[in-house]
């Protein structure tokens, strides 16, 4: 029962786990590339709300925080995913950050 109840919480966890994952790395390269492009912030932060979408995660253009100080871009972002274990829902809180502090 116990097996049972550790792979059911891994199968409905893992995915969400997985997508966070890749959504830290997407910022990660725009952080980079913003880094020559130059764009805006509302440019980064609707490129950032695209590969949140890719990723199926709930995030909204008020969790995203984007600073430009000097030639330097800081990507912060700010959401909860709450996953239904049919007997408890966990929210899963995320803080994924990104920037290009090593290039300059």
């Amino acid at each position: 029962m116990i097996l049972a109840s550790i792979v059911y919480v891994t199968v409905k966890v893992l995915p969400t786990l997985i997508n966070e994952y890749q959504f830290k790395d997407d910022i990660q390269d725009i952080a980079l590339s913003a880094s020559v492009n130059r764009p805006t912030v509302d440019q980064i932060r609707q490129a950032v709300l695209k590969e949140a979408e890719k990723q199926n995660l709930p995030i909204q253009a008020e969790d995203i925080k984007v600073d430009l100080p000097g030639k330097s871009v800081h990507i912060s972002v700010d959401f909860s995913v709450t996953v239904d274990l049919t007997v408890y829902k966990w929210t899963l809180n995320f803080h994924p950050e990104a920037s290009n502090d090593a290039l300059v």
